[in-house]
């Protein structure tokens, strides 16, 4: 059975953080709106998950309306049976990550950013699936000191650290 590897590439407003992972039950879509909205009271999201028996359809939540269609948009051309996308407005993913994984149908977390991103799949005559991400650039060389003082002063500027 020939299997053949393609990559879809996310396409979104720079702004935006990304989750993409893997779970298994229809119930994920309600079950991570509800981990999500209880972790940031006020968070602006949109999920989708690819249903991988019938009916087979993106199923969908979230409580932005452009993320919300970003995330069906870019789902559906995933095409990966039982993968999630969740796309974050004003909020990170260290945010809700701890949630997100404990939400019993979570398998995976394939990646969590807001670099660019290519989905790298593998596809035979069943489906689609992840075989892994490709998130930002590679390193174009090892942090000085500079750089250090640039890190620690960002992550004051968003407020990780005192």
């Amino acid at each position: 059975m020939p299997i053949n590897l393609t990559s879809v590439s996310i396409t979104k407003p720079e702004e935006i953080n990304l989750i993409l992972g893997q779970a298994h039950f229809i119930k994920t879509v309600e079950d991570l709106h509800e981990a999500l909205v209880t972790a940031v009271p006020g968070i602006k999201f949109g999920l989708a998950f690819c249903e991988a028996s019938d009916p087979c359809l993106v199923r969908w939540s979230g409580t932005d309306s452009e993320l919300t269609d970003l995330a069906k948009t870019t789902a559906y051309a995933i095409g990966a049976g039982h993968s999630f996308l969740i796309f974050l407005r004003d909020c990170f993913p260290i945010n809700v990550l701890p949630v997100v994984r404990q939400v019993p149908e979570v398998c995976q977390i394939f990646c969590a950013t807001a670099n660019a991103v290519e989905v790298i799949l593998a596809e035979t005559a069943q489906g689609r699936g992840i075989v892994g991400v490709i998130d930002g650039s590679s390193p174009k060389g090892v942090e000085q000191e500079a750089d250090i003082q640039v890190r620690k002063a960002m992550l004051r500027q968003f407020g990780y650290k005192l």
